[in-house]
């Protein structure tokens, strides 16, 4: 028995097989430009990649044509061998704390979330819709990237706003990345000998979206997204924590009316908004040149990591681990090493050799014997999401259900 794991986005679709129990990933791919000019990338079991070109109109097509893949490559002959479908959600709200069984009624929970992730939610409905409709009587969960931070408590989620905007409009902190922070704690807990319930742990996930997790004995306590994936720290393209007067300022001395305000927190703010670039490779080389921009891009990013660093290191008062983890996380010595520079005080030091080239998958690059150890974890939420499939599928099978 198999597990399929799809995270469907408003034009792609990203997919995993695993085999059940030995959660062995048996091919991964991604369907891009859904109803364009569709491209389909995809490894075997061999590992090798390829990129075809495709005829994708809509999702429908583009989960028929994951299909016939796993069936050209013997993987999934017969959709009976499939145990359950595990599907990436964005934002569950206050429903959702744990991987959930999908009914009509947690559709319609879902779909009440989407006015707090309306770039996210509707494409996982879709999704969603679609894997059903497709695989009749195949149970379906979905995995909620809010979830692992519901265990905030209230004096952390509450923004200083009037009591009815929570109370009657769910506007509160929700969080992001739960799937991959709540992955990297359980490694990095195994790493050094220690159960997860008896670490605390600083989680810094590092991509083109980015956040930060303060997790105590296990659980997170806080974290630096909000009510939407804007807040927090600079990312690609979104600007991260700004007073919030700025938006009510740009639409009187611009014009600009709220849409484009948003649109330009989102998409055009952060490092691309600093430097004209979202990609800290380029910005990197930029930097090397002497590129002013890049240069101030650069300490900008890692002076906000820094910060979250400290008031969580404030929030838990004792830290097990620093952990990187993303794709800037896992491969940028540069960000990692500013990021913790100056930060003796609180036991935290960057080894240099270790940081220039970390061990795969998880690697201490803090000194031998310092008081909090500095790790880089490779997250993997493609298979945390299989591994919370298979535990909701299994409880199910035990309550009978």
């Amino acid at each position: 028995m198999k597990i399929l794991i799809l995270n469907a986005g408003s034009s792609s679709l990203k997919y995993s097989l695993f085999g059940l129990q030995s959660t062995c990933l048996l091919c991964h791919g991604l369907i891009e430009r859904i109803g364009g000019d569709a491209s389909h990338e995809y490894a075997a079991p061999d590992g090798v990649k390829q990129t075809l070109a495709i005829a994708a109109a809509d999702h429908q097509q583009a989960l028929s044509v994951v299909f016939q893949l796993l069936a050209r490559l013997e993987l999934l002959t017969d959709i009976k061998s499939l145990a359950g479908v595990g599907h990436r959600v964005v934002h569950g709200g206050e429903r959702f704390n744990r991987p959930t069984l999908i009914t009509e009624s947690v559709l319609q929970q879902i779909d009440a979330a989407c006015p707090l992730a309306p770039l996210h939610n509707p494409a996982n409905l879709l999704g969603i819709r679609e894997a059903m409709r497709q695989l009749p009587g195949i149970a379906q969960v979905a995995v909620f990237d809010t979830a692992y931070h519901q265990t905030l408590p209230d004096y952390a989620y509450r923004y200083a706003l009037p009591g009815e905007l929570y109370r009657d409009h769910a506007v509160r902190r929700y969080g992001f990345h739960g799937v991959s922070h709540f992955y990297v704690a359980k490694q990095a807990a195994a790493f050094l000998g220690k159960p997860l319930t008896e670490c605390n742990f600083i989680t810094l996930h590092l991509g083109n979206g980015a956040s930060v997790a303060a997790i105590a004995g296990g659980k997170s306590v806080d974290t630096s997204m909000g009510l939407t994936p804007l807040e927090g720290l600079v990312m690609g393209s979104r600007s991260g924590d700004l007073d919030p007067a700025i938006p009510f300022y740009l639409h009187r001395a611009l014009g600009l009316d709220y849409p484009a305000i948003e649109e330009l927190l989102n998409k055009n703010s952060g490092c691309k908004g600093l430097c004209g670039d979202n990609d800290l490779r380029n910005i990197h080389a930029r930097a090397n040149v002497g590129d002013a921009d890049a240069c101030l891009t650069l300490e900008i990013y890692a002076y906000r990591i820094k910060k979250y660093i400290g008031a969580y290191f404030a929030v838990l008062n004792h830290v097990d681990g620093i952990v990187f983890t993303g794709g800037v996380g896992e491969n940028d010595a540069w960000v990692r090493a500013q990021s913790c520079a100056g930060l003796s005080a609180l036991g935290i030091g960057i080894d240099a050799k270790t940081n220039a080239k970390p061990a795969r998958p998880i690697g201490q690059i803090s000194p031998p014997g310092a008081p909090t150890a500095v790790l880089v974890v490779a997250t993997d939420e493609e298979l945390e999401i299989a591994l919370q499939t298979q535990a909701c599928l299994e409880a199910l099978d035990q309550a009978g259900v």
